[in-house]
């Protein structure tokens, strides 16, 4: 399931709880995740789904459920 591997790349990335790990959780707003994590966080997604992810795409992706329907897309 692509939220699961989602929530276990923010989780170590971050090192916050998984519990706060939500598909409605604001990357920002809910999570304090800055620019350099998100960076952070991209790549480590593209490495565990083997997928590009373009800057212009991260631009657009604000909370949990974006990642997940983004990556699925990418998946199709």
């Amino acid at each position: 399931m692509v939220f699961e591997k989602v929530k276990n790349v923010i989780v170590e990335q971050l090192g916050i709880d998984e519990a706060d790990v939500k598909m409605e959780a604001k990357l920002t707003d809910d999570l304090g995740v800055d620019s350099l994590e998100i960076f952070e966080i991209v790549m480590s997604l593209e490495e565990a789904f083997e997928i590009e992810i373009p800057n212009e795409d991260i631009e657009n992706i604000k909370d949990i459920k974006g990642i997940v329907r983004y990556i699925e897309g990418k998946l199709k």
